[in-house]
């Protein structure tokens, strides 16, 4: 009988599946999304109308591109530009000092400006801006989301309760939700009469006594102006100053969040109240449409801050799917999870995740953002990618991920994995080798495991 010696088994490159197909075992059937309501214009439409609401905050975004050394706020309160350079711009925009202040706010929550290390740089939604319409309406809804910060609220001596004032805000999507459901006009007393009764909610879930005195009044006013300015709202009709009414823009904003808040109340896996690390777990059964539902609907339930947080905390944690998962779900999130992820850069457990993802969000494809990890760091993901389908997908998969490894051969891959030092080699080796058909193979797979195990070289 003579032995069989493992020969060098080829690879065969075949294109790199979803992290999360390693937890599905059956696909789900894609829902219908719902379509805005009648007389709503296209998005070209509204992306043009965007555009124009946004003009001055890109004309600003490209002077800061162009500008030599490009622009530093970070010695001034609240990353505001710094006096000489509002003065420059002012001056070659051909803007007041006032307008490039309102477009410089605008143009950082839009997404037209991101600081990086002090320094301000045009963001990946001004690359996009003349030829991507989503990008455009993404960009400007995520300044009507933040227009209590495009318009704070500056009260006088004696002014109301900073409490209260937040109450307001919270407050604010029931008036807007008014207005988009009224389909015109709405009197500002109506208003009025709901804010009062949603803070008067608020501070008995709270059981927090009523607001003393009548400061709703003035705080509806600025909150009516403040989404007036941001483009939300009509300017008010001087022949009917009691009434307000939802431009275009803002009435396509108001009905994308009831639709969030249906797919949060309806998510495909129901988890939107509970932890991230569940609705992951939850989330990798599906197939792509419905698991980023099940992204959004538990996005549309928490501040962005905090669930970046506790989407890279879970990243953090041993279970290689949820970390593969937890990226996918930081891809809905877009360029407000940015500064986030570029800080995880240099952990060696997030780091190829962080590398692919911001190269994704800067516009490359998966191939070219794949050229930026060292062969090391593409090893290591190999493995971690491996693991989470080991433990959670099937032979089949396992097997083709073998296949897609960037070695080329068997012999190259063990070696290098060997080398790379993953917590999880031992028990990848041990699984590939249960999976592989080839005898040869598998055989190679176990060697190479007790080699890690014992620490032979």
């Amino acid at each position: 009988m003579t032995s069989r010696i493992p020969r060098d088994t080829p690879l065969r490159l075949v294109p790199r599946r979803p992290l999360s197909a390693a937890g599905r075992t059956a696909t789900t059937r894609r829902s219908r999304p719902a379509r805005p309501p009648e007389g709503t214009p296209s998005v070209p439409a509204l992306a043009r109308l965007a555009r124009a609401e946004l003009a001055d905050a890109a004309r600003l975004a490209r002077w800061v591109g162009d500008r030599p050394g490009g622009a530093g706020p970070e010695g001034t309160p609240n990353r505001e530009l710094p006096a000489a350079l509002l003065a420059e711009a002012a001056a070659e925009l051909g803007l007041t000092a006032g307008q490039i202040r309102t477009a410089w706010d605008r143009a950082r929550l839009s997404g037209l400006i991101e600081i990086h290390h002090g320094t301000a740089r045009p963001g990946w939604r001004l690359r996009a801006w003349d030829g991507d319409d989503t990008a455009v309406l993404r960009g400007w809804v995520a300044l009507f989301d933040a227009w209590s910060l495009a318009h704070p609220f500056l009260p006088g001596p004696g002014g109301p309760d900073p409490a209260l004032v937040a109450e307001v805000i919270e407050a604010a999507p029931q008036l807007l939700a008014l207005l988009h459901l009224s389909q015109g006009p709405v009197q500002i007393d109506a208003l009025l009469d709901l804010l009062r009764q949603r803070v008067a909610e608020l501070r008995t879930e709270r059981h927090e006594p009523p607001a003393a005195g009548d400061p709703l009044p003035a705080l509806l006013t600025w909150a009516l102006q403040a989404a007036t300015d941001v483009g939300a709202l009509r300017p008010r009709d001087p022949e009917r100053p009691d009434e307000v009414a939802l431009t275009a823009l803002g009435s396509w904003a108001v009905w994308v969040k009831l639709e969030q808040i249906c797919v949060a109340a309806q998510g495909p896996a129901g988890h939107m109240e509970h932890s991230a690390e569940t609705m992951l777990r939850a989330s990798a059964g599906l197939s792509p449409g419905p698991a980023r539902a099940e992204y959004r609907a538990w996005l549309a339930a928490r501040p962005v801050g905090s669930a970046v947080a506790e989407l890279l905390e879970v990243a953090r944690g041993e279970d290689a799917l949820l970390r593969g998962l937890a990226f996918e779900a930081l891809r809905v999130v877009g360029a407000p999870a940015e500064p986030a992820v570029a800080e995880v850069v240099n952990e060696p457990v997030l780091r190829p995740y962080a590398v692919l993802w911001l190269a994704e969000l800067d516009g490359g494809d998966a191939e070219t953002a794949a050229e930026l990890l060292t062969r090391e760091e593409a090893t290591w993901l190999w493995v971690d990618t491996a693991a989470a389908v080991a433990d959670h997908g099937d032979d089949h998969l396992l097997v083709s991920h073998l296949e897609a490894a960037v070695q080329g051969s068997v012999r190259a891959l063990l070696q290098e994995v060997r080398e790379v030092g993953h917590p999880r080699t031992v028990q990848v080796l041990v699984a590939l080798a249960a999976a592989h058909p080839d005898p040869a193979t598998a055989k190679a797979m176990r060697r190479a495991a007790f080699q890690v195990h014992t620490g032979e070289t």
